[in-house]
């Protein structure tokens, strides 16, 4: 299958959760034999942190300053794809959307964002990555979150088919690796900052700190202010390169995943850095939100925390429970939750569509 994405950054990871995920899913795709192409704008904040300059092989990347200048590189390889596809947060998602929607492509669209989409248009406010006409006139709508977003993606925005394509990791990349001094801690953090996480991230890591001035607490991750809360104990890393997020989260005894509260309140939103942390083979301890139990069983490959005293508690465990506990999450994430089951299910979706559109009786117009 060849395909062709407009989103919005592979390249560079730092404050964009995309990056890991299209990485992995294109490397798994390219992998079973598929082809991608990736367009997306070459834009100054992404060009400082650059940490991928190209894609396996079967994968091109294609950097461009001007819509209107990549515009025929565009419209050639959407006339030899099988599906093109628009994301959510791409910059000229105006502009790929009426090229995706004008070719003979499999016409799909990819919400990594849906809880913000949906609150958006809960709150009024413009969606700039969806046209005022909404997604019906996309053969197949995909969404990173589950549940009853589904629902709201048809009855909101007239999404005609929905499924389901939920973050993942890369088992290649994403592996139990030696710890590193600089990384050990009782708890750790990775995550971009949000402001919208900061009272769970408060109440789950910076207040236990302050209960466990002995313990060493570790925070990695970009955009941190400067008025931020840290505490005496607390050693921040202000930007981790994908390849050193194993080391990262196996020199903790216990890592922490919390969800940003659009995601949190519509449930079903598993952030990547869940499976990534469980399949480098740590202990993680998560916020609750609806379908976590779905993922990950609750006290048997994942701990939950709905409190400070829920957070110390999973702090005090023994080794050998944390241990326990990271096996089996690492087992659960390589039997589900891979880059190549979900690049599995991506094709499952799409192949079904992509054949009944290049029927000879769908060419006929019969």
């Amino acid at each position: 299958m060849r395909l062709v994405v407009f989103g919005l950054a592979v390249s560079s990871s730092w404050g964009n959760g995309h990056a890991a995920l299209w990485r992995a899913l294109i490397s798994a795709l390219t992998a079973d034999g598929h082809r991608v192409t990736f367009f997306e704008r070459d834009v100054p904040y992404y060009a400082e942190h650059r940490d991928l300059h190209g894609l396996p092989d079967g994968g091109e990347l294609v950097l461009y300053r001007d819509w209107a200048e990549v515009l025929p590189r565009a419209r050639r390889a959407l006339a030899e794809a099988d599906a093109g596809m628009v994301t959510s947060y791409c910059p000229d998602a105006a502009e790929a959307t009426a090229l995706v929607l004008g070719s003979r492509a499999l016409r799909c669209f990819y919400d990594l964002d849906t809880p913000v989409t949906l609150a958006r248009l809960s709150a009024g406010e413009p969606v700039g990555y969806i046209g005022p006409e909404g997604l019906g006139e996309f053969d197949l709508v995909l969404s990173y979150t589950g549940g009853g977003a589904l629902d709201a993606l048809r009855d909101r925005l007239g999404a005609r088919r929905v499924l389901p394509l939920y973050g993942s990791a890369d088992p290649t990349i994403h592996c139990p690796a030696p710890t590193e001094p600089r990384f050990e801690s009782v708890l750790s953090y990775l995550g971009t900052y949000a402001a919208d996480r900061q009272a769970v991230l408060e109440q789950l890591f910076l207040e236990p700190a302050r209960r466990r001035p002995a313990h060493r607490f570790v925070i990695g991750g970009a955009q941190y202010p400067q008025d931020f809360p840290w505490t005496p104990n607390t050693w921040f890393l202000r930007h981790l390169p994908p390849a050193e997020h194993p080391a990262f989260y196996g020199s903790s005894r216990l890592t922490l995943n919390v969800t940003r509260e659009a995601m949190a309140r519509s449930g079903w939103c598993p952030s990547g850095r869940l499976f990534e942390a469980a399949a480098c083979g740590a202990a993680i301890l998560s916020d609750w939100w609806e379908g976590l139990d779905a993922f990950f069983e609750p006290g048997r490959e994942i701990l939950i925390a709905r409190s400070t005293e829920d957070a110390l508690a999973a702090i005090d465990r023994s080794p050998e429970e944390l241990a326990a506990i990271a096996r089996r999450g690492r087992e659960r994430c390589l039997a589900e939750h891979t880059a190549q089951r979900r690049a599995r299910e991506l094709v499952a979706a799409l192949e079904p569509a992509v054949s009944s559109a290049l029927s000879p009786a769908a060419e006929a117009g019969e």
